[in-house]
């Protein structure tokens, strides 16, 4: 199943509606890292990714695994895992997965510039939850946890930016 996001920050999945936050930049067609932008494209939902400790499991139709503390996700384009997930202490620069805002509770890792990777062409672009305010993200896609969940529950495998 595809969820449909729309510049306008809407994310529309059988006929419901979902206030989305986007990147603070925007959204375009020539991601670049650290340009603070969504990319425009159709990503598979890869997998999710959740705070055991916080929720129990989504429900889903994409693999499912808890985070620790020591996960991370590589957002240099320098080191040779970059857009990866990776286990911290990192020497590269990274994301910790295991925050204390909540924003990673949950995690829908999208098929962004993973088949192949190639350097600088953006990284760690997440379905993950919004902030209270909606404020803009780093280039991901943010929703409200209930929204999240109710999205993942129905079944979505595929994200279109447009």
């Amino acid at each position: 199943m595809r969820a449909v996001v729309r510049r306008d920050g809407r994310l529309v999945v059988q006929g419901a509606v979902f206030r989305a936050a986007l990147g603070r930049h925007g959204v375009t067609e020539h991601k670049v890292e650290g340009d603070g932008a969504t990319p425009v494209g159709l990503m598979a939902l890869r997998r999710v990714l959740y705070r055991a400790d916080r929720l129990r499991a989504p429900a889903c139709a994409v693999p499912l695994e808890p985070i620790a503390e020591n996960d991370g996700w590589c957002d240099d384009p320098l080191s040779a895992d970059y857009n990866h997930m990776v286990r911290l202490p990192q020497d590269a620069h990274h994301e910790e997965l295991w925050r204390a805002d909540g924003l990673y509770d949950v995690v829908g890792v999208l098929g962004w510039n993973d088949a192949p990777v190639v350097k600088g062409r953006g990284s760690a672009i997440f379905l993950h939850v919004a902030r209270a305010d909606y404020a803009p993200t780093e280039g991901c896609i943010a929703l409200a946890l209930p929204d999240l969940l109710r999205v993942l529950a129905a079944g979505v495998t595929y994200v279109l930016v447009s």
